[in-house]
C-alpha cells in the first residue's frame, strides 16, 4: 500500500503519468475502496453518515462520466481506466495531506486567529495544488498542452463544486 500511495504521491508532483499505471481490476478496487474511505472520513467530519455517503456517490458518478465524456471526445476512450485509476490516487494523496486542515477547520476557533489564518492558506495551496495536479493528469490522458490540461482541470473542479452546492448546500 505505500508503494501505491509513493506512486500517487509522485504523479501530483508530475514525475509520474497516468500510463505509467498498470491496467488492473484489482488496482482499480484498491484505489477505489481507498477514495472511499479517505473521502468518507473527510465528509464525515462535517455531515452524517448517510450525507458522506452521498457525497462520495455523487463525487464518484462525476469523475467516471465527467472523464468518460473527455476521452471520448478526445477518441482516446482507451486512456479511461489509467486516467480514473490517477485521478481517484491523487484526490487520495492530496486528501490525506488536507485532513489536518479539515479537522482544523471544522474545529471551533475564532476566524481571525493566526492559526486560522495559516489554515486557510494552507487549505488554499492543497486546493491549487489538486488544480495542478488534476492538470497533469488531463494534459498525459490527452496528449494536450499543460495550460490545456489546467483549462480541463479548472472545468471540472469548477463543476464538481457547482454539483455540490446543488445538492449539499
Amino acid at each position: 500500500m505505500f508503494e501505491l500511495l509513493k506512486f500517487f504521491y509522485e504523479l501530483a508532483l508530475f514525475k509520474k503519468s497516468p500510463e505509467d499505471i498498470p491496467i488492473s481490476p484489482f488496482l482499480q478496487l484498491q484505489v477505489i475502496f481507498s477514495y472511499i474511505v479517505i473521502s468518507f472520513l473527510m465528509f464525515f467530519m462535517s455531515s452524517s453518515w448517510t450525507q458522506a455517503l452521498l457525497h462520495i456517490a455523487v463525487e464518484m458518478i462525476l469523475i467516471v462520466v465527467f472523464c468518460r465524456v473527455l476521452l471520448s471526445w478526445h477518441k482516446k476512450l482507451a486512456r479511461y481506466s489509467q486516467t480514473f485509476i490517477a485521478l481517484l490516487g491523487v484526490d487520495v494523496v492530496i486528501s490525506l495531506c488536507a485532513f489536518p486542515a479539515i479537522a482544523s477547520l471544522n474545529t471551533p476557533m475564532p476566524e481571525k486567529s493566526s492559526f486560522y489564518l495559516v489554515v486557510i492558506f494552507v487549505y488554499t495551496l492543497l486546493v491549487l495544488w489538486h488544480w495542478l495536479a488534476v492538470g497533469h493528469i488531463f494534459r498525459k490522458a490527452l496528449s494536450e498542452s499543460f495550460i490545456f490540461g489546467l483549462g480541463i482541470s479548472l472545468l471540472y473542479l469548477m463543476l464538481s463544486y457547482l454539483i455540490n452546492m446543488a445538492f449539499f448546500a
